[in-house]
């Protein structure tokens, strides 16, 4: 078997505490988004389309969900004969089982799933981002600097910079310091968490890493520093589109209303480089007879029979007669009864609403109102 030129290491294992309610039951990239999808959907298009046909994603909590909708990676193309998606659960060995310890360790304990593999370079993603990237660019930034190690950065205003760990570099995108939030950043340059490794290079990095016992096993922590320190060949690459996180209700939420509109500025109906889902064929939705729908995504198998407004309906929802749903996301099987009103809200999965039930509020200087999966809202609740 000819050698891969990259492989890509996807870390799917967070808890996503900050999404309270709605990652109480599943992983945060298992997390419906966008109608018809998960959060992780957007990081394996991006492989599928970038020609990565070797993806491991390395899953820790609540990861049942997750597996199962991962799969075969099917979904995504990504299910050929030696090459495909490979789902990489924390394991036991003869020395005994943990959780991973961090990032870096993460992907230390599938160092043998590398290997196996043996790949010129490797590709580490998180899960938990709201992007179109195209790896292959990054990829050929990484080799044509003859890189031990390539970062995805992102300029951002400089009056944010310190929330980020930023990369300071010369005029020839070489990094010559790295620093975690800043208080006085000299750099607008974030890192996104998104990094090419040459295959000898990440070998060894994670290999000494493991034996440290100082070290908390983080790429951003402990990989990087180090490597700078050790006078390595580190480089970024820099990204310019659209990118945001969803780990908080706040963000979640906003970049949810962000998908609506004629011209938003992440397209989810762009063929060019298409979001791919493992989503099961539903039937239509149905707008029944009094059933008005305005500046919404909705997903088939919805039935809508009431009002719907600048509002994104995932797969299988239903809003009842007189019911009113605005700016707010209902995810797959949410139900809104007959003449409920829910404002500026998020509810889970399987999540209802009793009839004639007020939720939310259209103040926008008041949090977002979050309903976990299966919760029922009744009326004094």
């Amino acid at each position: 078997m000819s050698r891969k030129q990259c492989i890509a290491m996807l870390l799917a294992g967070g808890q996503g505490s900050r999404l309270g309610a709605l990652t109480a039951k599943i992983a945060k990239p298992a997390v419906s988004f966008g109608g018809k999808y998960r959060i992780i959907d957007f990081t394996l298009s991006n492989c599928a389309n970038s020609g990565i046909d070797t993806v491991g994603v390395l899953t820790q909590y609540r990861p049942y969900q997750l597996h199962e909708y991962v799969g075969s990676g099917r979904g995504w193309d990504l299910n050929e004969i030696g090459a495909g998606v490979s789902i990489l659960p924390p394991y036991a060995t003869q020395e005994g089982g943990a959780w991973y310890a961090g990032t870096a360790d993460a992907v230390t304990q599938n160092l043998d799933y590398i290997k196996s593999h043996h790949p010129e370079y490797v590709l580490i993603l998180s899960g938990d981002a709201l992007y179109r990237m195209d790896y292959r660019e990054m990829l050929a930034t990484h080799i044509t600097n003859n890189a031990d190690l390539t970062i995805a950065v992102m300029p951002v205003p400089w009056e944010d910079a310190s929330r980020f760990g930023i990369l300071t570099t010369n005029e020839d995108h070489q990094v010559t310091k790295f620093t975690e939030k800043p208080e006085q950043p000299d750099s607008n340059l974030a890192s996104m968490g998104i990094y090419v490794f040459s295959y000898d290079f990440l070998v060894n990095a994670l290999e000494e890493d493991a034996i440290n016992q100082r070290s908390s096993h983080d790429f951003g922590n402990d990989i990087i520093p180090k490597a700078l320190a050790d006078g390595k060949r580190l480089f970024v690459h820099e990204y310019n589109g659209f990118w945001k996180d969803v780990g908080t209700i706040a963000s979640y939420h906003e970049t949810s209303m962000d998908l609506l509109g004629e011209n938003p500025e992440f397209d989810l109906f762009d063929t060019k480089h298409p979001i791919m889902s493992n989503d099961s064929t539903r039937p239509p939705h149905y707008i029944g007879p009094d059933g008005r729908v305005d500046d919404s995504l909705v997903a088939n198998g919805c039935k809508i029979m009431g009002t719907v407004r600048h509002s994104i309906i995932s797969t299988d929802c239903v809003v009842g007669d007189r019911a009113i749903v605005e700016d707010s996301v209902l995810l797959p099987g949410a139900v809104v009864k007959n003449g409920a009103h829910v404002s500026r809200a998020i509810l889970g999965e399987n999540a209802v609403v009793e009839e004639g039930v007020k939720l939310g509020s259209v103040d926008t200087t008041k949090d977002t109102a979050v309903v976990g999966n299966d919760v029922v809202i009744g009326k004094g609740e």
